[in-house]
């Protein structure tokens, strides 16, 4: 429900938008990533609507964040530190070297 609008049902609600012509579209998106400074914030089956405004339009996203650095996944980094056998320090600059690609990564340090 919306602030100040007292208990109006949804289907009366987006009714009242194309009134107003404003149209609303659900997306089907299995992930959203916001990219900021030093971190990601990552949205796993998020719930995503489209608002067209007068041309101009707004996306709204719910669902729950998971915090994730900037760079590589840590599952990734973890993967190629543990099959290289060496420190996860190693294995992200081998991930650097390869352009994110974890097989590489993995034969350049077995080198």
């Amino acid at each position: 429900m919306f602030p100040g609008m007292g208990r109006i049902n949804p289907k009366q609600m987006v009714q009242m938008m194309r009134q107003m012509g404003i149209k609303t579209e659900e997306l089907e998106a299995e992930r959203v990533i916001f990219e900021l400074k030093g971190k990601k914030l990552v949205i796993e089956n998020p719930n995503v609507t489209a608002m067209d405004i007068q041309g101009q339009k707004t996306y709204t996203v719910m669902g729950t964040a998971k915090e994730e650095s900037k760079g590589f996944p840590e599952e990734d980094i973890e993967m190629v530190a543990e099959q290289a056998n060496v420190s996860k320090e190693k294995a992200k600059k081998a991930l650097e070297k390869n352009d994110g690609d974890i097989a590489a990564a993995i034969a350049s340090l077995k080198k």
